[in-house]
C-alpha cells in the first residue's frame, strides 16, 4: 500500500471521515511522526509571529518617534513660546491670533499689534506660492519683536483646537489665503482648500472656543467683479465675480454671515483694495514691475477695452493696518459659548481702499521717476484671465464706524516701497 503523504493524513480526501489503518502500530508511528512535525511547525510559527509583532512595534515607535521630532508644533516648550507671544503688555489689550502672520498684510498687523502691547501668535503654513524666503525673512523681523509664528495650516483642527486650548484667545485676525486673481487658473484648488475649507475649519475651532473670539477677516474688492457702478459701496450687488478668487471670497462672506447667524461669533470682513509697500507681495503688478525695470527686462500692460487704461485704488501697507487695528477694537464680543448661541452678535463689512484710482501707467511713470530707470513697456490688451477694469473704493462707512482715514497718497507710498525694496535686495540706490 503506497504511503500517504502528511497533507492526505491531516486533511482527509472525505471530509468529516477518517482513514483507519489496520496496521494499528504504523497508525501509531505515523501519528506520532505526524504531531511531532506539527508540533515543530506550529512552534516556527510562533517563532515567525512574535518576530513579525516585534519588527512591527519597533517600527511604529520609529515612526512614532520620526513624527515628534519632526513635529512644528507640541510639546512644552512649545507651548511655552505660545504663551509668552499671547501674553498682553497694556490695560485692555487683547490675544490675538493671526493667521497668515507671514504673509504682507498679516506681518505688518502682528507687528502693529505687539508694539502697542496686544498679545499676538502667529499661524503660517509658509507655502510656496511665491519665494518662501520673504516670508521667512518676516517671520525673522517678527520674531525679534517677540511675535511666535507656528508653522502649520489652517486646515489642521487638532492643531487649531491645541492653540486654543493653551490661550483663550479674545480676537482671531484671519489673514491666511490663497491670494491672486491670475494663478486661479493655473490651480483652482488651492483657492479652495485655502479660502473656503479653510476658513471653515477656523470658524469650526472659533464657535467650540470657550469664550468665543471676535473675528475680522480678510474678503477682498474683487468681490465686486464686474459692477459698473463706481465707487464701490458694501451694498453694491455681489454676484458677479471675475475669477475664482473672487467667487472664494464671496463664498467666505456667505460661509461668515451663516456661522454669525447660527452660532453667534462675532464676525467683520475687510474688502481690501490693492494692497502695496515694503515687504510686498512679488505677484503684485508694483513688485514685478519694480524687479524687471532694475533687470532691464520688458514690463507687461495691459488695457481694457477701447484701449482704455486699467485703474486701481492702490491702498498703502500703514493705512490698511489701521484699518484691520480699527475693526480689531471695534469689533464687538460673540455671543456663543461651546457651540451654542447666545445671542445675536455683530456682522459687519468694511471697504478699505483709498478712494483715488490711479491708472497703471502712471503707476509706472512713478516707479520710473523713483528708480531712475526707463522701463521697457509692452502694452498689451487685457486678457479674459479674471482681472477687472478699474477699482474705486467708497470708504464712508469704514471712515465713519472705524474711524478709518487713508493718509498715503501712490507717490509717497511707492518710494517708501522703492526704498524697501533696493535696500531689502542689495541695491542700496538712494531715493530722493
Amino acid at each position: 500500500m503506497p504511503s500517504s503523504s502528511l497533507e492526505d493524513e491531516l486533511f482527509p480526501s472525505t471530509p468529516g471521515k477518517f482513514k483507519i489503518e489496520r496496521n494499528h502500530g504504523m497508525m501509531n508511528r505515523q501519528v506520532y511522526r505526524c504531531f511531532a512535525s506539527t508540533s515543530t511547525m506550529f512552534l516556527w510559527a510562533l517563532f515567525l509571529i512574535a518576530l513579525t509583532a516585534s519588527y512591527l512595534s519597533f517600527q511604529s515607535f520609529v515612526d512614532s518617534g520620526s513624527r515628534y521630532l519632526s513635529a512644528s508644533w507640541g510639546g512644552i516648550q512649545w507651548e511655552k513660546q505660545v504663551r509668552t507671544s499671547a501674553q498682553i503688555h497694556r490695560q485692555g489689550g487683547m490675544s490675538v491670533l493671526v493667521t497668515g502672520s507671514a504673509c504682507f498684510v498679516g506681518s505688518h498687523v502682528s507687528l502693529a499689534l505687539k508694539r502697542r502691547g496686544d498679545g499676538v501668535v502667529g499661524l503660517d503654513n509658509f507655502n510656496d506660492y511665491y519665494d518662501p524666503s520673504l516670508k521667512k525673512a518676516r517671520k525673522t523681523l517678527l520674531s525679534s519683536h517677540g511675535v511666535f509664528i507656528v508653522e502649520g495650516d489652517i486646515n489642521d483642527a487638532k492643531l487649531l483646537a491645541k492653540l486654543f486650548d493653551v490661550v483663550a484667545f479674545t480676537h482671531v485676525m484671519h489673514l491666511a489665503a490663497q491670494a491672486g486673481v491670475r494663478y486661479a487658473m493655473e490651480n483652482p484648488h488651492s483657492y479652495v482648500h485655502s479660502n473656503i475649507a479653510g476658513l471653515v475649519t477656523l470658524l469650526e475651532a472659533c464657535k467650540m472656543a470657550n469664550p468665543q473670539p471676535s473675528i475680522v477677516w480678510a474678503s477682498s474688492s474683487s468681490v465686486y467683479g464686474l459692477n459698473e457702478k463706481v465707487p464701490f459701496s458694501e451694498s453694491d450687488q455681489t454676484d458677479q465675480p471675475a475669477s475664482l478668487y473672487a467667487a472664494t471670497k464671496k463664498a467666505g462672506e456667505e460661509i461668515t454671515h451663516t456661522y454669525n447667524h447660527i452660532y453667534g461669533l462675532s464676525i467683520t470682513g475687510l474688502r481690501f483694495f490693492t494692497v502695496y509697500g515694503p515687504w510686498g507681495r512679488p505677484d503684485m503688478a508694483y513688485f514685478s514691475f519694480t524687479r524687471n525695470i532694475l533687470q532691464g527686462k520688458p514690463i507687461t500692460v495691459y488695457r481694457g477695452k477701447n484701449h482704455v487704461d486699467l485703474a486701481r485704488d492702490f491702498t498703502y501697507i500703514d493705512d490698511i493696518v489701521k484699518g484691520c487695528v480699527g475693526s480689531l477694537d471695534t469689533s464687538g464680543k460673540s455671543t456663543g459659548s461651546g457651540g451654542k448661541k447666545r445671542g445675536s452678535a455683530p456682522y459687519r463689512i468694511f471697504n478699505l481702499g483709498n478712494t483715488s484710482p490711479v491708472t497703471v501707467p502712471t503707476l509706472v511713470s512713478i516707479l520710473e521717476r523713483h528708480l531712475k530707470v526707463k522701463a521697457k513697456r509692452n502694452i498689451v490688451d487685457m486678457p479674459g484671465n479674471g482681472d477687472v477694469p478699474f477699482t474705486h473704493a467708497n470708504i464712508s462707512l469704514a471712515r465713519r464706524e472705524l474711524g478709518y482715514k487713508p493718509t498715503t497718497d501712490l507717490q509717497t507710498g511707492l518710494k517708501k516701497f522703492v526704498k524697501w525694496y533696493l535696500s531689502y535686495y542689495g541695491y542700496g540706490k538712494p531715493v530722493n
